[in-house]
């Protein structure tokens, strides 16, 4: 395990999740969302995108979380495992007004300053749609995915069983 990237619905546990996973095995951690969104939530522009995250997974170990689907693929196939985080909506809607209310104003620690934490619709939506809209095509490229490990995790105790083993 030294390239991992940590996959799921916004709310998850992905960020949390690769922290604990950076403290337990010494490996950098990187969150996609620092990477990718500027001050203001400015997008980055897709092909500048696309050569940061060939940058990002040209190191020889990391953990790395986040979606964006666009550049999923390959991060898919520079890791060796990854984990997918495949928690209930109710669970992840519960941690993202949880988060919005704890942030709400400033930036989260795995954001880009300037990304000020906010409550909205279209990502609640999001992450209420996921199970229909992202799960699937995520389940089917995880399914043709070879020589890697998948560890595909679906409740908050499998999570912590998961960092007791790395412990």
């Amino acid at each position: 395990m030294k390239r991992v990237l940590v996959i799921g619905s916004g709310g998850s546990g992905k960020s949390t999740l690769s922290v604990e996973l950076g403290r337990a095995t010494g490996l950098p951690v990187i969150h996609l969302d620092r990477e990718y969104w500027r001050p203001g939530w400015e997008e980055t522009p897709k092909d500048e995108w696309k050569s940061r995250v060939e940058k990002l997974l040209a190191g020889d170990s990391w953990i790395m979380d986040g979606n964006f689907g666009g550049t999923r693929e390959i991060r898919m196939q520079a890791a060796d495992t990854i984990i997918f985080l495949d928690l209930p909506r109710r669970v992840c809607l519960y941690r993202v007004l949880k988060r919005t209310i704890k942030y709400y104003g400033r930036s989260r620690p795995d954001m880009s300053e300037g990304c000020n934490e906010r409550l909205d619709l279209e990502f609640i939506m999001w992450v209420w749609n996921y199970k229909h809209r992202s799960r699937k095509r995520l389940l089917a490229e995880l399914e043709k995915l070879e020589g890697k490990s998948v560890i595909i995790l679906r409740n908050q105790r499998q999570v912590s069983d998961l960092l007791a083993n790395l412990e």
